[in-house]
């Protein structure tokens, strides 16, 4: 079992990129958005638990978010592995997430960090923002998002950069360019 984990800031294109990773290489992606969506949408246990956080305007609490991956990876389209988009954020949860995959005797086989400029990020969701609508994405409003994924990321790229597992991705390129380039990397890495 091969896991891939994406990482990039907010505006990189990691859902886009996981989806085509899904489609060529048969790995699903599995998303903590899509997760909690997905749980919240249909009142699960883990669901029901998160929304008793966010009611009271709490973060979901690590343990709730690893039991949503955890019920994820167990699904029989994961028994191969999966593309991790989302998950770990934090250095806490990839020693959770180390810990998981020995367990189910998987591992991480390589960290693709797609790299895009700040500028060029800020500009690509206010754009998205526009797009869909979305009143809440102001540029203040992305700024903080950009400066709390540097803070909580960096340590996450240390922690898998000691372990050899990082390879930088240029996401300034177009999108197929971007697939091509990821799609080398997971392979050279396999």
């Amino acid at each position: 079992m091969k896991f891939i984990i994406l990482i990039g800031p907010p505006g990189a294109g990691k859902g886009t990129q996981a989806k085509l990773l899904e489609e060529s290489l048969g790995l699903p992606q599995v998303s903590t958005g899509d997760l909690f969506r997905y749980n919240l949408k249909n009142a699960t246990e883990l669901g029901k638990l998160a929304q008793t956080y966010m009611d009271k305007g709490e973060l979901v609490p690590d343990s709730v978010t690893v039991a949503m991956v955890k019920e994820r990876l167990a699904r029989p389209d994961a028994a191969n592995g999966a593309i991790l988009d989302g998950f770990p954020r934090t250095t806490v949860q990839a020693d959770v997430l180390d810990a998981l995959l020995a367990e189910m005797g998987g591992h991480i086989a390589v960290v693709p960090h797609i790299v895009v400029d700040r500028e060029e990020l800020v500009q690509r969701l206010l754009k998205r923002a526009q797009i869909e609508g979305r009143a809440d994405d102001s540029e203040d409003t992305i700024r903080t998002r950009m400066r709390v994924y540097e803070e909580q990321t960096k340590p996450l790229l240390d922690y898998y950069a000691q372990r050899g597992l990082v390879v930088e991705v240029n996401g300034q390129q177009c999108v197929e360019t971007v697939q091509q380039d990821l799609r080398r990397v997971i392979t050279q890495a396999a």
